[in-house]
């Protein structure tokens, strides 16, 4: 059982009032009138008030020694996360120059401030991103463009050629997409970004001004990867991770291509770039150096056929030919040879990654008292990590974990070295130690860091945020006061990553096992505790499986010694409400998390769930007095329940919650379908059963994708069932191909030798 914390007095305000009323015929018999009226006991009622007061002070006195206490373990609380995001810089109505701006460079979504975190040349054309989608080629419509295209059969006669249409698309990242995947999506396994001079502005002269500058393209990946390792003795492993190649028209010399197809060697140049981060796993920003002039230039297609517009690996067709004319080059982005799957949601040019903060120069703190542990508050809450920047006097002094581990400000012998040695201390003395939550800067006591000498000036700058406010919805972000005249900022995509600061009941509750693991990765309790802690990530369930690796399938846990396998459902998904999936950020943000507090010889494989899809078909009896349409909705509600892969209502206990359960507990509370737990008949017959208003079940049809109804369906590794479909039917129970409604699908398609991309030539009335 808990401590209970003691309340030195309980009486409240009747109870006083009463018990002196009870004392004045002991005291003072001659004392007979108790009515309200009566002066006596208008000043009793007083002081009955008064001494209910001084014991609710009083009763405060366990709390605050308590709330002391725990202040003298140390253990802060969890700091706020800054927001960060993509935004776009146009030069729509500014001068027809590259201009460069700074890093640091301050853009509001409103209230809310955001500041980038590199510079950028801000170029003066217009990125527009296309890709060949592919349409369904009717026999009718191929024959007719194979007439067309009856050259590209005569130049390959030793290749089987398929014509395949496509239809010129625009990637713009809107809300309603779900990106573009490379390899399926798309006919040439690329995307086609077309560098557009201004209106009214000539093509050639933007080429000047472009020519040997950075483009700065902004790529924001679909996240939709599974699985994220951590190695023994590295960060975060994507292994198989696909890069991506950066390519412009190679030219030919002069310029132009060969007018006979079978002498025209059409070849793309790769451009230099480089990126801070991987744009595959997480959005984030590629700098491409642009050559000269002379390589810069786009084909000089004058002496081609018209109809090899678009055809083969030529760039796509642009069907409005105003943007033709303002065609300035054609920048290709595609996967490298080991890419098999690349899916990108956005992308675009001259953009920039921002950080949610606001920054805050030379405020002036009290000046130093000459004392131990002096402590100052800023003024601005909550406070970026590793973002103050203190000056005592004119002297810069510099932040520190932990003030046990600054020397002492007076040098002292050492007593292992000769008699005469100097005196020295072999720390540095002038730190201080920042609690980012609360704002607060704590200077030594002497012994373990330097005081602030007596009167001496503190200035300090630092950046703050606003947490989880900073994360705001695309198009949020439209004021920037430090932008040059003609320029504009906006925000493609949303913001992301911003999260409150822990509060203070939350993080009491963190203390017992802070004092059992120390923040480190040790049992299982300790992982499933702190990677519900990770900030700016919604946790629904995390399963810790020790010894195992999913990758060694078909292997069981307790197979692969040293391995950690942490299973994470998000608590919300957009996507798959009945079945949640982490996208990378998700698993990034938990990778980060986990790898500053797991051993180093631990290997940690943070994962999504695998949902294996089932079928389930029953038939019941219904209780003569119920309604039949309401009993049935139960009925579907209680099975979708009862197999879902979190609790009730699609929605877990909270992390603190989860905390608070010992081993037992937390084995009866319904966290979900459990692990490695199959699916039988007869257990969703039972399930039925119990739902009130059911007669009795005639039959339950159960099975796993399109196979045939079967008893059992079992579920090993990390596999969750999915309800793809459930049928309630009174009487017999429908059947399970009725219920899937679609029959096997026959093999499809010939084998290729070479497929030749065809543009659709647009209907005109």
């Amino acid at each position: 059982m808990p401590l209970q914390i003691p309340k030195i007095d309980d009486r409240r305000y009747q109870d006083l009032l009463d018990e002196a009323l009870a004392r004045i015929p002991v005291h003072n018999p001659e004392w007979t009138n108790f009515n309200r009226s009566d002066p006596g006991v208008t000043l009793i009622e007083l002081f009955a008030f008064m001494t209910e007061s001084l014991l609710y002070r009083a009763n405060l006195i366990p709390e605050r020694n308590r709330l002391k206490f725990l202040q003298l373990l140390g253990i802060p609380l969890q700091p706020a996360a800054s927001a960060q995001g993509l935004v776009v810089l146009t030069n729509e109505r500014g001068g027809a120059q590259t201009v460069t701006l700074k890093a640091n460079l301050e853009a509001r979504a409103g209230q809310v401030p955001f500041r980038t975190v590199r510079g950028l040349d801000v170029l003066p054309v217009e990125g527009r991103v296309y890709y060949k989608k592919p349409i369904v080629n009717d026999p009718l419509i191929i024959d007719y463009y194979s007439q067309l295209y009856a050259s590209f059969q005569e130049t390959a006669t030793l290749d089987i050629i398929d014509f395949q249409l496509y239809e010129t698309t625009l990637l713009d990242g809107g809300s309603g997409e779900t990106g573009v995947t490379l390899g399926q999506d798309t006919i040439d396994g690329s995307l086609w970004i077309a560098l557009l001079a201004r209106e009214n502005a000539k093509p050639e002269n933007v080429l000047e001004e472009i020519a040997g500058k950075t483009l700065s393209l902004g790529i924001v990946p679909a996240l939709d990867e599974t699985s994220q390792s951590l190695r023994p003795a590295g960060l975060a492993n994507l292994e198989n991770t696909p890069l991506l190649i950066y390519e412009l028209p190679k030219l030919p010399p002069g310029g132009k291509l060969s007018a006979d197809p079978e002498q025209r060697v059409l070849e793309y140049k790769p451009l230099d770039a480089r990126s801070e981060t991987n744009v595959l796993t997480e959005p984030g920003i590629v700098e491409i150096t642009l050559p000269s002039v002379g390589e810069l230039k786009a084909w000089l297609n004058l002496n081609l056929d018209p109809l090899e517009s678009g055809a083969d690996d030529f760039p796509p067709s642009l069907e409005d030919t105003k943007l033709s004319d303002r065609l300035v080059t054609w920048l290709r982005v595609r996967p490298a040879a080991a890419a098999a799957r690349v899916r990108l949601l956005w992308v675009g040019i001259n953009a920039a990654q921002i950080v949610q903060k606001a920054h805050v120069e030379l405020e002036v703190l009290p000046n130093g008292n000459g004392e131990p542990d002096q402590v100052a508050k800023l003024s601005r809450t909550p406070v970026v990590p590793r973002s103050v920047q203190l000056w005592v006097e004119t002297k810069e002094w510099s932040e520190i974990d932990d003030l046990l581990a600054a020397g002492s400000e007076v040098a002292k012998p050492n007593l292992r070295q000769q008699p005469g040695a100097k005196a020295q201390s072999s720390q540095n003395s002038e730190v201080f130690m920042v609690n980012p939550e609360a704002g607060e800067i704590r200077f030594g006591d002497g012994s373990h860091g330097k005081r602030p000498p007596q009167n001496g000036n503190i200035r300090v700058a630092y950046d703050y945020g606003v947490g989880a406010a900073g994360n705001v919805g695309a198009n949020s972000i439209n004021a920037s006061p430090g932008l040059p005249a003609g320029l504009k900022v906006t925000n493609p995509v949303r913001t992301w990553g911003g999260t409150d600061a822990e509060t203070v009941s939350a993080g009491e509750k963190q203390i017992t096992r802070f004092l059992q693991h120390r923040d480190r990765l040790v049992t299982v309790n300790d992982f499933e505790t702190i990677a519900l802690r990770t900030p700016g990530v919604e946790i629904g369930r995390v399963e810790i499986i020790p010894a195992f690796n999913p990758k060694l399938a078909p292997n069981e846990p307790g197979d692969a010694p040293g391995a950690v396998t942490v299973m994470v459902i998000p608590r919300f998904d957009a996507k798959q409400p009945d079945a949640p999936q982490p996208d990378r950020i998700f698993l990034a943000a938990v990778c980060r998390y986990l790898d500053e507090r797991r051993l180093v010889t631990t290997e940690i494989i943070v994962t999504a769930p695998v949902y294996k899809p089932i079928w389930i078909s029953i038939g019941i009896n219904v209780v003569a007095s119920y309604a039949v349409s309401e009993v049935r909705e139960a009925v579907k509600k209680v099975l979708t329940e009862y197999l879902a892969p979190l609790g009730k209502d699609g929605v877990n206990l909270s992390g603190d919650q989860i905390l608070l359960l010992t081993a037992p507990e937390r084995v009866r509370q319904n966290r979900g379908w459990r692990l490695r737990k199959p699916v039988t008949a007869q257990e969703i017959l039972a399930a039925a059963t119990r739902v009130e208003g059911v007669l009795f079940v005639n039959q339950v049809l159960l099975a796993q994708g399109d196979s045939a109804p079967q008893e059992q369906v079992p579920m090993n590794g990390l596999e969750l069932p999915r309800i793809l479909g459930i049928s309630v039917a009174i009487g017999d129970a429908v059947s399970l191909n009725q219920l899937r409604g679609q029959a096997t699908p026959g093999s499809t398609g010939t084998k290729k030798r070479r497929t030749v991309p065809i543009p659709v030539i647009p209907e005109e009335c």
